[in-house]
């Protein structure tokens, strides 16, 4: 039997809007302990911010980081899955996007997110990247 994206998804989504400002999503991200947030807008995905991109995207650049706003620093072209997709879709999504997440919608609207972290856990908990995401998760 096939596995689905919502058999493996992460459900408890990190918001920000487009607004809030760099060292704002930071700190969400140091406080969650996480890699990457979601840009909405109301109950619409506006886009997807990873620590990498308030890097490269808005402290690389220079300037006030409380003054720079995350719809500066996110990828808004997304590539999505649905909750009923297949897993195999989403790691050919992946690797032929070269992104290691994937916001899960329904519609417009986020209602998950799959990693490439997740999917090792799943896939081969065994392999070092299933090894250290699965002790990432634990914290």
């Amino acid at each position: 039997m096939s596995q689905h994206v919502r058999d493996i998804m992460t459900s408890r989504l990190v918001t920000v809007e487009p607004r809030t400002s760099v060292s704002a999503v930071a700190r969400k991200m140091r406080d969650e302990n996480i890699g990457a947030v979601l840009v909405t807008e109301g109950d619409e995905l506006r886009g997807l911010v990873s620590d990498r991109d308030l890097v490269v995207r808005a402290l690389a650049e220079g300037g006030d980081p409380e003054q720079k706003t995350v719809a500066s620093a996110c990828s808004a072209d997304l590539v999505t899955v649905t909750p009923d997709e297949d897993l195999d879709r989403a790691v050919e999504l992946m690797r032929e996007h070269s992104v290691r997440r994937l916001p899960v919608v329904e519609g417009r609207r986020a209602v998950g997110i799959v990693s490439l972290g997740d999917m090792a856990i799943e896939r081969d908990a065994e392999s070092a990247l299933g090894d250290i995401s699965a002790a990432r998760s634990n914290q």
